[in-house]
């Protein structure tokens, strides 16, 4: 099966399963893996942050900030098909004690402007911000890459109301390698972010969440308080040193595979692209098949690929380590196959 699913599918590389198994290890609760504190270690000097702290999941990861910056009671400014808003099972609320406020976003990006008159002033009626959530690369405008420029005006604007910035940047490093700029210049305006080691990196689980020494020490009492507390972690941190230092700049092959992918369903009658991808994400449209999304994906996979629905008509197909060029051809006679039934 060629599972183009989602880059979370990815198997651990040989490299990475010897050093599992060679890990140095300690108890990281207590700090000593020496292993975990040299992800951490190596991750906040990547990110341009002064320390890390090394999570279970993205999604621990984005709750820990939350849990981090707000107070009960306090409102969260995010894009309004965000991952936090849209996929985290409605966490902020659950644990937090925070209210979203949504915000329209083209491709992913929130208009500055937009950000500036949702922040609420002083008034006994209003929740106060707590915090402002950007996405980078967005999962749901298609693995869109948030401008450099459109991250700057609104951390600008962060800074001008003293309300901090987090970044889910699960898929940070398809930003940077699309944009051709170190991921550090998008995590400068950002005052916490979250990495995904287990997505397009390859590892086979965990994410970094990184910001300044005095975040890091609070979120860690957080992890511990979500039994997020590891023991000898070391084992799964070695996997994640290996994809956070050698697999990111390898990136712009999946990106390849996913604009030779798109090229090709844009050639087959009665499918369409939803929007031009500009990572690793594609998403198509079968309306013009008369079908549900849902039919199509089930045909595909009686075909050998495994896709993912992504709305009534909408399919999305994400590029990764483990689908090579070759497969990428079989997938476009696949789904030119069910595409002719």
């Amino acid at each position: 099966m060629i599972d183009l699913r989602s880059d979370t599918v990815t198997k651990p590389t040989e490299e990475m399963r010897k050093a599992m198994y060679s890990a140095e290890v300690g108890d990281d609760v207590y700090k000593e893996d020496p292993t975990v504190r040299e992800l951490e270690e190596t991750a906040a000097e990547i990110l341009g942050k002064e320390a890390a702290l090394f999570v279970t999941s993205g999604t621990q990861g984005n709750q820990i900030a939350v849990l981090t910056h707000c107070r009960p009671g306090q409102e969260l400014l995010l894009e309004e098909e965000s991952h936090i808003f849209y996929y985290e099972s409605g966490a902020v609320a659950a644990l937090a004690g925070v209210q979203t406020r949504t915000i329209p976003g083209a491709r992913g990006a929130m208009e500055p402007k937009e950000v500036l008159n949702a922040i609420r002033t002083e008034d006994i009626h209003y929740p106060e911000t707590g915090l402002i959530c950007l996405e980078n690369t967005h999962n749901r405008a298609g693995g869109a890459v948030v401008p450099v420029e459109n991250m700057e005006a609104i951390y600008s604007i962060a800074l001008a109301n003293k309300v901090p910035v987090h970044l889910d940047g699960a898929r940070l490093f398809n930003a940077a390698a699309a944009a051709g700029v170190d991921v550090k210049e998008f995590a400068k305006y950002t005052d916490t972010v979250q990495i995904c080691l287990s997505k397009g990196l390859g590892a086979p689980v965990g994410s970094i969440i990184a910001g300044n020494a005095e975040f890091i020490t609070t979120a860690r009492k957080w992890r511990k308080r979500l039994g997020g507390g590891m023991r000898q972690a070391g084992v799964i941190a070695a996997p994640g040193l290996i994809a956070l230092t050698k697999m990111k700049d390898r990136l712009g092959e999946d990106q390849w595979n996913a604009r030779v992918l798109a090229e090709a369903i844009e050639t087959i009658p009665g499918m369409k692209l939803a929007r031009q991808p500009e990572t690793n994400i594609v998403v198509a449209d079968v309306k013009g098949l008369n079908i549900t999304s849902d039919v199509f994906v089930e045909r595909l996979r009686s075909e050998g690929v495994i896709s993912g629905t992504f709305g009534p008509t909408f399919v999305r197909f994400v590029t990764h380590y483990d689908v090579t060029e070759d497969q990428i051809q079989e997938a476009i006679e696949a789904i030119a196959k069910v595409a002719r039934q």
